[in-house]
């Protein structure tokens, strides 16, 4: 195979968030091994600056602006039509141009498209017999949606309600066109089985992994916090719902408790972006927002925990794997890590609610590890990109169809 189309629903560099972080770290691995056209879309103008990185990894690329306000307007033409919203959030004639021109002008040995929203491009596409398709849902997202849905009032309930049921059918008509489709975890395999039982026998799981060379706990990282406090990290896009719930639950109903036995104890919540709801959390006792910060690894290293108290989640979460990769102690709630197999109590903390949270952090904090080595000697046996690259490389050799 030499040529691949791969299409994203966002601009795969800089990985600094956790979709990004999957997407280039597949989209390289494969660029090493073939030539990948790449069309994507970009949501946030500071990315522009990074469209030339990508053209020195990819072949053709096509680059279309995603202005988030437009494009929920454009949304809502999906409630006329019966669409999920989030389809037509992704409709763009030129970039459907730009892959129609592409395959009538190139080679190409197979499409990997990213994200069940950038299926549109691909799902009727004219291509020679024997061409394969995969897509990664990472996610099931209509399960997501489905959870956003018993979280809310109504008419929010509603609209995402209809969000989950609308695509839950595109993704099961999705799972049966394409060749192969993979998620992050087992978990949402399962999901996605029971939904779209005829597909069940190219349904793969492709966890995500970690750049274990980048996240080094041997470097000498600066420390960013005050000398004697004992910092809590929490890494992410804050303006993702289920972590501004996540942050928001932990700085307002466990922390408190955390700081009563351990006043030194601080929430720094490390991400883009806050939400008007994270940065108010600013205004907490103990409570710290950076927003977008130059690099992450500084606070991971210098993490007294890194927490992860999330109650939406889906698939594999890369702030436990980084935290994990940086030998740091973990603590997480049980949705934090249901897609890492195999991870146990050597490794991470798991607590279901406030008092387990408040006491798996406290226990940390009074036994004060200066590292926790099981965390990274799990990294890297289980979760290296270059076997999960591989595991993508040969998925799309193998769906390929006999001619």
């Amino acid at each position: 195979m030499t040529e691949i189309l791969f299409l994203a629903h966002r601009i795969p560099y800089p990985p600094n968030k956790g979709d990004k972080i999957r997407s280039w770290n597949l989209l390289r691995g494969l660029a090493e091994r073939h030539t990948v056209h790449l069309g994507t879309f970009v949501d946030d103008p500071d990315d522009w600056q990074h469209v030339d990185a990508l053209k020195r990894v990819c072949g053709e690329v096509c680059v279309r602006p995603l202005e988030p306000r437009r494009a929920r307007l454009r949304s809502v033409g999906g409630l006329a039509a019966g669409r999920a919203l989030s389809i037509d959030f992704y409709r763009d004639r030129t970039l459907s141009g730009w892959v129609a021109d592409l395959c009538a002008t190139r080679s190409l040995d197979g499409v990997f498209v990213y994200s069940s929203s950038m299926a549109q491009y691909a799902e009727d596409l004219a291509l020679p017999a024997g061409v394969p398709r995969v897509i990664d849902f990472c996610d099931v997202d209509s399960d997501k949606w489905a959870q956003y849905s018993r979280g809310h009032r109504w008419p929010m309930s509603w609209v995402y309600g209809r969000e989950a049921r609308l695509l839950a059918e595109a993704e099961r008509r999705y799972a049966g066109a394409f060749d192969a489709t993979i998620v992050i975890a087992e978990p949402e395999a399962e999901i996605l089985r029971a939904l779209a039982p005829a597909a069940r026998p190219r349904i793969a799981v492709v966890p995500n992994g970690v750049d274990t060379g980048y996240f080094d706990p041997s470097r000498a990282w600066p420390d960013p916090f005050a000398r004697g406090s004992k910092p809590l990290v929490f890494t992410g896009a804050m303006d993702y719902h289920p972590n501004v719930d996540g942050v928001a639950w932990f700085a307002r109903e466990a922390l408190p408790a955390i700081r009563s036995h351990c006043p030194a104890a601080t929430f720094w919540i490390v991400g883009s972006n806050p939400s008007a709801e994270v940065r108010s959390l600013g205004d907490l006792d103990g409570v710290h927002v950076t927003g977008r910060v130059p690099d992450v690894r500084p606070y991971l290293a210098h993490a007294a925990v890194v927490v992860a108290p999330l109650r939406i989640a889906r698939g594999v979460q890369n702030k436990v794997l980084e935290g994990l990769a940086m030998a740091r102690p973990v603590v997480v709630t049980p949705n934090a890590v249901q897609g890492i197999a195999g991870v146990g109590p050597a490794e991470v903390a798991v607590a279901g609610d406030i008092a387990a949270l408040v006491e798996a952090v406290v226990a940390v904090l009074d036994r004060a590890p200066a590292s926790v080595a099981a965390a990274r000697e799990f990294v890297l046996r289980h979760y290296g990109w270059e076997a999960q690259v591989a595991a993508l490389d040969r998925l799309l050799g193998a769906a390929a169809r006999p001619c």
